[in-house]
């Protein structure tokens, strides 16, 4: 007897319905075909073994599995569910199986029929409600994640027995309710952390405004204990909250990496990923035999925080060039080009050389003469290129450590930077893709970062004065607009203009001795 139920394959980040053909006819082998990898193909051992500890029986005939189309190569263990209940419809121990056609059914078995939780619960039941199915049927640890999607009844399982019990009294079995909106709304603004925990670095908390409002990205230079990587972690507090849209679009992500913590529903925070500098590059991009999306796009709608910026390999610090302009992974394989969304705030930090003391007020630098060079160089031209702000952190003084007073919340910060993005957002609503100052091209930048007389003889004096670089020129002018933004100024004043100059640490000839 031949029987059809439904899954769903993972690719990239959206799903792809799967056929799964069961027959069972006169003869003595179990085969599965329809290009599986080890785990699929593993999973007849593993369903045979559920059947029968629950008091069914596997048949001692010929049991064919096709997974269709058969040109899509199915990884993982997900299927293990819709085989055993194609195998038990097909050997007529499963009532109404009519009603396969009407669900998609994923999960992994254990042993004893018990289901574990899968990858990608989100972007599968986003497929099935576009292709019409009436429901989903998934393992109960991903039911709050795939009930996120409206027009769509979620089952979740915990065993072999309850999907059985389902398709003999749908009764059997509550549909998973998720009030997505509610819940997204009320944890936006969750966070363990604020600004107004950290002591002085009031010029610190200013450069990641600047970059929180204009969405750029910033290096954070100085010396141990100065509070870089504190500052870095408090920046999403400060950005504004995920759209629903955004929000949507980051879970997806996660739930392809299975990143998502059990039970959980949408994610409500933009992402703060802080990758160690052991990292390899396809950890870091995106990849491998089976590609899964990398740090820099589990980072996407929000911040790479690279720590200790010159320790990470330089292979890897070159692979993050192109997604960094293009916002986007594209991975390739024979058969198949993934693209993995990757639009982030790079925020990184580093010490000024080795000894990490260079250009401390107090202590003195222990490192030979050249090594700060050679340390900097390590961070290549075209990186830097990239990032608009770099400025130098020093360390706290003691008056401003002991200081009583409340420092400036991360609310109150927020809501700066909300202002600025939405003039910003209004500026380009009819250019797709750009919603910052960060991603404008050079026309749009002619456009709207007009200098006057007074403006132009600063920038030029400051060129001159201070050695700055071609390359600092274009970012002079986005951040200057930024700021100008923050200031709810149409025009770019003189004293925007120089604030922005003084964020090019790095640009500045014999910075580094």
């Amino acid at each position: 007897m031949l029987v059809k139920a439904f899954g769903s394959a993972v690719q990239g980040v959206e799903a792809i319905t799967i056929t799964i053909e069961v027959n069972v006819s006169m003869g003595q082998s179990y085969s599965i075909v329809g290009l599986p990898d080890n785990a699929v193909r593993e999973s007849l051992k593993r369903t045979e073994s559920a059947i029968k500890s629950n008091d069914y029986h596997m048949p001692r005939t010929k049991v064919i599995v096709n997974l269709a189309p058969a040109d899509i190569k199915k990884t993982g263990s997900a299927f293990d569910l819709p085989i055993a209940v194609g195998i038990l419809g097909a050997s007529e121990q499963l009532h109404h199986i009519e009603r396969l056609q009407e669900f998609v059914i994923m999960g992994e078995l254990g042993l004893d029929g018990s289901i574990q939780p899968i990858k990608g619960a989100l972007p599968i039941a986003i497929q099935a409600r576009k292709e019409g199915f009436k429901g989903l049927i998934i393992p109960k640890a991903n039911a709050r994640e795939a009930g996120m999607v409206n027009n769509l009844l979620v089952y979740g399982v915990a065993h072999l027995n309850e999907v059985i019990a389902f398709f003999k009294d749908e009764q059997s079995l509550q549909p998973v309710v998720v009030n997505t909106r509610d819940e997204f709304f009320d944890d936006q603004y969750a966070f363990g952390m604020d600004f107004s925990d950290v002591k002085g670095q009031e010029h610190i908390k200013r450069v990641l405004e600047i970059a929180a409002a204009g969405a750029h990205n910033a290096l954070l230079i100085g010396p141990p204990g100065a509070g870089k990587t504190m500052l870095a972690k408090r920046l999403p507090t400060i950005m504004p909250p995920l759209s629903l849209h955004e929000a949507l679009e980051t879970t997806k992500i996660h739930s392809v990496a299975g990143k998502l913590p059990e039970n959980s529903s949408l994610i409500s925070r933009r992402p703060f990923r802080s990758p160690h500098h052991t990292t390899s590059d396809v950890a870091l991009v995106g990849g491998g035999s089976v590609p899964q999306p990398g740090e820099i796009s589990l980072a996407h709608n929000g911040v790479l925080f690279l720590d200790e910026l010159p320790e990470f390999k330089r292979t890897v610090l070159e692979v993050m060039r192109q997604p960094m302009e293009e916002r986007k992974v594209s991975i390739s394989r024979t058969k198949m080009i993934l693209d993995f969304p990757a639009s982030f705030m790079l925020l990184a930090s580093m010490n000024p050389c080795p000894c990490g003391y260079y250009n401390h007020p107090e202590k003195a630098c222990s490192c030979p003469p050249g090594a700060v060079q050679k340390y900097l160089n390590k961070v290549s031209g075209p990186l830097l290129d990239r990032i608009d702000l770099h400025v130098e952190v020093t360390p706290v003084a003691f008056t401003a450590l002991n200081d009583d007073r409340q420092a400036e919340s991360s609310a109150s910060i927020r809501e700066r930077v909300v202002a600025a993005r939405d003039l910003q957002a209004e500026r380009y609503k009819e250019h797709p893709g750009i919603y910052a100052n960060a991603q404008i091209n050079t026309q749009l930048m002619q456009e709207h970062c007009q200098l006057n007389n007074i403006c132009n003889n600063l920038l030029r004096k400051a060129m001159e004065r201070l050695n700055l670089s071609a390359r600092a020129y274009d970012r002079i002018l986005k951040v200057s607009r930024t700021i100008a933004d923050l200031d709810a100024s149409q025009e770019i004043r003189p004293e925007h203009l120089a604030e922005a100059i003084q964020y090019r640490s790095l640009d500045r000839e014999g910075w580094a001795g």
